[in-house]
């Protein structure tokens, strides 16, 4: 029930009828103040718009599978040194940057907790889209998302253990093992189908992909924008906590790139493992602090998951633009030193000719 208080001035010459009116569906009404029945329509608006959301990012995913080669795909299992830098870059630096970035800008506890709750959540899904768009090694991309999903069942609870312990106590962090399981299934079946495409239909599995890596760009922003409008927290919170949101994904797509090329990974993969890194599962991230906070603790923290996926999403998008410009000039200047040399050669084959009476075929 959620009880309204109807609080208006009324000229000398109103009625006492209008002065106590109430709306028709008011279930209790004492002067002003009436008892209305609880509006369900959010509610009710977030689960079909959850369930379509969920339908569509597993249509996505299945077309980012028809974009994995199955030889690739198990050479990165039975080769796990890409998957092991994502490991290191995801339950290692940015649990860590967490730790430290909530250490340095002094936030509250229950915000300091929520930073980490952010920090210690697996990959998105929507890396798996951003690396298709940036060159990506779509094989590793897949790989990685997928184990760090079923890794964080058990590395979530240790990270949070291990850096939420000057705050809270690490026991009162409920964890939706129930919503991982179901990613790891909205994942893992979607990308298995399209690798089944693939390896069946090359051709039509190409089709598929061009497709679906529109529609999963679409999603992305729609999503964001889905959040935005059903978001029923405050946006007035601590200035902090704004500038955490607007480092922290930016932290984590540079580490992870660095420490990739460190570890000796190929160019592509490098931007692969750094999209992996900074996109974050926001949405778990809310569903935990939901579970485990009361309402006036949300009011401190509650934004912060929105506001992390707003600003990963800005960034993942800076990247690729920067990335298509870079791809463009780099294929314009080839293309220009190719016809270039291809001149000189002409040039130097016609005037040997020239000298030694030959001829120039055509």
């Amino acid at each position: 029930m959620q009880t309204y208080l109807l609080s208006q001035q009324f000229n000398a010459g109103s009625s006492a009828e209008n002065s106590t009116a109430c709306p028709a569906n008011a279930t209790i009404c004492n002067g002003a103040s009436c008892v209305l029945p609880e509006d369900n329509f959010n509610a009710t608006l977030s689960v079909v718009l959850s369930t379509v959301l969920t339908i569509m990012l597993a249509l996505v995913m299945f077309s980012m599978g028809c974009n994995v080669e199955l030889k690739k795909f198990w050479g990165h299992i039975k080769r796990p040194w890409g998957i092991f830098v994502g490991f290191l870059c995801q339950f290692g630096i940015m649990p860590l940057t967490a730790f430290l970035l909530s250490l340095i800008f002094n936030v509250l506890p229950i915000q300091a907790v929520v930073v980490l709750i952010m920090g210690c959540c697996p990959g998105g899904t929507a890396s798996n889209v951003l690396a298709y768009w940036v060159d990506g090694d779509m094989d590793l991309s897949i790989s990685m998302t997928t184990c760090s999903t079923l890794l964080a069942m058990g590395m979530m609870p240790l990270c949070l253990f291990i850096y939420t312990k000057m705050w809270t106590d690490s026991s009162a962090i409920v964890l939706p093992y129930d919503s991982i399981g179901i990613s790891l299934v909205a994942l893992v079946i979607p990308v298995s189908f399209g690798i089944y495409v693939n390896h069946k239909w090359p051709s039509k599995a190409k089709i598929i992909l061009k497709i679906g890596s529109i529609v999963g760009a679409i999603l992305i922003v729609l999503i964001a924008v889905v959040g935005g409008i059903l978001y029923k927290g405050s946006w007035n919170i601590s200035p902090k906590l704004w500038i955490i949101g607007t480092i922290f994904p930016a932290a984590g797509y540079s580490l992870g790139f660095f420490l990739a090329r460190i570890a000796g990974l190929s160019w592509h993969r490098c931007r692969t493992v750094s999209l992996e890194t900074g996109m974050q599962n926001s949405q778990l991230c809310s569903t935990i602090v939901q579970l485990s906070f009361t309402p006036e603790q949300l009011e401190l923290m509650f934004t912060f998951p929105l506001l992390y996926s707003i600003f990963q999403l800005l960034f993942a998008l800076l990247l690729l633009g920067g990335y298509r410009l870079y791809r463009r000039h780099r294929v314009k200047t080839k293309t220009d030193v190719e016809k270039t040399e291809e001149t000189e050669d002409s040039k130097s084959v016609s005037s040997h000719a020239k000298v030694n009476g030959g001829f120039v075929s055509n």
